[in-house]
């Protein structure tokens, strides 16, 4: 018997908001839901790119920019009060916006109020972007999608500094807990892991180029031949697969893209030989 036709645009019909969503992994994700028939609101800071991006992507009838400190409840919550009140509905949240603090910070030079900026944007700002999707989601009674991005910091320690690393680990708490709490209401809550993309926010934290990025990612890496270094669509793909409904039985799931980093091992230590 023939399988049945894969949809070539998985997200029709569906509005989204996304959080950091003018560059890096934000702006590919919402390129490919807009190419695959969702409507956007890109939420961000940067408003020249962000304003530029929803022109490339059609205008808006497709894609609407609005400024979004996501430490600031009262934006987050018109971020997705401009998604009801343009396109009538809120079906996805892409909690996305982060920040990665200093790098190679030990915690004899921890500053507090790095760990408080840190926390605020990678934890406080999903937290709010929740809060208010699920204010929506849960009346119109469509059920919805919430992800957010969290790292593979999530599941391995050491790769990042104190405040990355819990803020991420947080992260996989939270989504859990909301999952617990939205799945009676049809609200779907995951989160996607990614090992390291040349994202500009990447780039800046690394000190790296993007060519210096990215054969560092490989070097480090697990998973080998697959057509180099991972990539924003690479995990752009995994939002849009958490986001549609071919993810519908899927809920409280910490979606590690990672090229298999989190299983890796030393190799010395390995039993598996070439």
């Amino acid at each position: 018997m023939a399988s049945s036709p894969v949809s070539a645009r998985r997200l029709e019909g569906k509005v989204a908001v996304i959080t950091g969503g003018a560059s890096g992994i934000g702006e590919r994700t919402a390129r490919l839901f807009v190419a695959h028939g969702a409507r956007v609101v890109v939420a961000d800071i940067q408003d020249d790119a962000g304003a530029r991006l929803c022109a490339e992507l059609g205008g808006a009838a497709s894609a609407v920019y609005v400024h979004c400190d996501v430490c600031v409840e009262a934006d987050v919550a018109a971020a997705v009060d401009h998604a009801v009140a343009t396109f009538g509905s809120l079906d996805i949240m892409f909690n996305n916006a982060g920040i990665g603090g200093p790098l190679y910070q030990g915690i004899r030079e921890c500053d507090v109020a790095d760990l408080e900026r840190v926390l605020a944007v990678n934890l406080v700002g999903p937290f709010l972007g929740a809060k208010h999707a699920a204010r929506v989601m849960v009346p119109a009674r469509r059920g919805g999608s919430i992800v957010s991005t969290a790292s593979v910091a999530s599941a391995l320690a050491g790769i990042a500094w104190h405040a990355y690393t819990c803020s991420k680990h947080a992260l996989v708490g939270l989504t859990e807990s909301l999952a617990a709490e939205l799945g009676r209401h049809g609200v779907r809550v995951n989160c996607v892991s990614p090992w390291g993309v040349p994202t500009p926010l990447a780039l800046d934290y690394m000190g790296l180029d993007r060519e210096g990025f990215q054969r560092a990612m490989e070097t480090m890496g697990n998973l080998r031949a697959v057509g180099g270094a991972m990539q924003t669509e690479d995990i752009a793909n995994a939002v849009l697969f958490l986001a549609s409904d071919d993810a519908r039985h899927i809920s409280g799931h910490n979606l590690l893209v990672d090229g298999g980093m989190s299983i890796a091992v030393n190799p010395a230590m390995s039993v598996f030989k070439d």
